[in-house]
């Protein structure tokens, strides 16, 4: 099985609903505290790493990893020492 491509997810979300699909890169140690966003989130991990904490409970993330954040969920992330890159599909 071959590695997805960018825009094969697009489609694949935009096919379901998602209003936005974007690609996120974050620089190395990248800490950003506790937030929000107005729209509910579905991503894959395709470089580096990071760690999610949502509900008090935290995941180590790596490429090939996917998650999932519902409107308004609050959470916090981290990223590794070669920062991190994942693809994101936003919903209103």
């Amino acid at each position: 099985m071959s590695a997805i491509t960018f825009a094969d997810f697009e489609a694949t979300h935009r096919a379901r609903g998602c209003d936005e699909v974007v690609s996120r890169s974050w620089e190395p140690g990248t800490v950003v505290d506790t937030h929000t966003h107005p729209f509910a989130a579905e991503a894959l991990m395709v470089a580096g790493e990071m760690w999610l904490t949502c509900a008090g409970q935290t995941r180590h993330l790596h490429p090939g990893d996917t998650f999932t954040l519902a409107r308004d969920e609050p959470h916090a992330e981290r990223y590794g020492s070669a920062g991190a890159t994942y693809w994101v599909a936003r919903r209103a």
